[in-house]
């Protein structure tokens, strides 16, 4: 049986039309709108993506569509799309790995709610073009490098938090593929690579451990679990979180955040860790009469900072609401995908990461 809910259904409702009267005719969802002034924020595909599927968990099936099919539409020959769009004109052209790998998480979100096979596998080819566009940026240790510059060149970093999150995307776009008859073990091979990186070689990845993301992202992507990813969490606990209030985005600032704080409930549920409910209460104080949520709180100042009410916060809070109720068939998304449960993976080469020695010649 599904949870009591934090949210009502009417709240939820009320959230999801707050993204919905700030998506842009063409279906283009800006990180906000234009207020008091103030221009657009800019849109980039994760959190598009993010915010369509919130979209869909709260049965707005058609802003959801359009959302999708504008990506579809933006989507460039070799899989990627640009870094950024501001007032939906592209501002910054490098296609960021982890911002295509997620167009996946989106499609098994879609299918598991609506379960219309028929436009997921419309989708299907947009999928399969990103995911070989991300691998194509995987190293052989098998980290992924986060961006490919438009004249071709490569970012020298893979960053831990966008690697957990195409480590959940690569799980979505295997179970995809396998839906529809077009089994791709080279992407688990990829996945099985790049989980066993995330959890055990932190060299690969470079130091963002100001981030919160940083902390919970190895878990809520699935790739850690279990005894690991409860010390993971308790490590960083009181770095991160602010009592009755929610959790920083960045270790050094007074800054709480309704996304950062939504993306660690999420977490926390997935590893069943009972802080996950109460920590989501927390956050609530965020809420806008309308429905919408403040970004942050600088809680020295005791003000919003900054002054907006996000798309991803709105989407984020939605998605955990709808983890911690089990209110739709994607409530486990971030626990399960196709039946199998997210989590450690053993590396499918484990020379190329060096954790197996190479025969000395005798």
């Amino acid at each position: 049986m599904p949870a009591d809910p934090i949210l009502t259904p009417e709240q939820i409702q009320a959230t999801a039309q707050s993204i919905a009267r700030q998506q842009y005719p063409s279906g283009a969802i800006p990180w906000y709108a234009e207020f008091d002034g103030y221009p657009a924020g800019h849109v980039d595909a994760w959190n598009h993506v993010e915010a369509a599927m919130a979209l869909t968990v709260a049965g707005l099936t058609e802003p959801a569509r359009r959302a999708y099919a504008w990506l579809r539409d933006q989507q460039r020959p070799d899989g990627s799309w640009p870094a950024k769009w501001e007032s939906e004109q592209v501002t910054e052209t490098g296609g960021e790995s982890n911002h295509a790998a997620y167009i996946a998480v989106g499609m098994w979100h879609e299918l598991l709610i609506t379960g219309d096979d028929e436009y997921v596998r419309g989708m299907w080819p947009t999928v399969r073009r990103a995911v070989d566009y991300v691998l194509s940026l995987q190293t052989e240790r098998g980290d992924i490098k986060w961006i490919r510059y438009e004249d071709g060149r490569v970012g020298e970093e893979s960053l831990l938090t966008g690697c957990s999150s195409i480590y959940q995307g690569l799980r979505c776009a295997v179970a995809l593929a396998e839906r529809f008859g077009e089994p791709q073990p080279d992407w688990e091979l990829a996945a099985d690579q790049l989980g066993h990186v995330i959890a055990h070689h932190p060299e690969a990845f470079a130091d963002k451990s100001r981030w919160s993301m940083d902390w919970y992202y190895p878990v809520l992507g699935g790739a850690v679990r279990g005894e690991q990813a409860a010390a993971l969490v308790e490590s960083q606990w009181d770095t991160f979180m602010v009592p009755e209030l929610g959790c920083r985005c960045v270790s050094d600032q007074p800054w709480v955040t309704g996304a950062e704080t939504c993306e660690l409930v999420m977490a926390l549920d997935a590893i069943g860790d009972p802080r996950a409910r109460s920590v989501f209460r927390e956050i609530q104080f965020l809420r806008h009469e309308d429905g919408s949520y403040w970004t942050g709180w600088q809680f020295r100042d005791q003000r919003h900072f900054p002054g907006d009410r996000s798309t991803y916060t709105a989407a984020a809070v939605i998605l955990a609401a709808d983890a911690l109720s089990g209110a739709t068939p994607a409530a486990r998304i971030f626990k399960e995908i196709a039946g199998r449960p997210l989590g450690p993976s053993a590396p499918s080469d484990p020379l190329a990461c060096g954790c197996a020695q190479v025969p000395a010649r005798t």
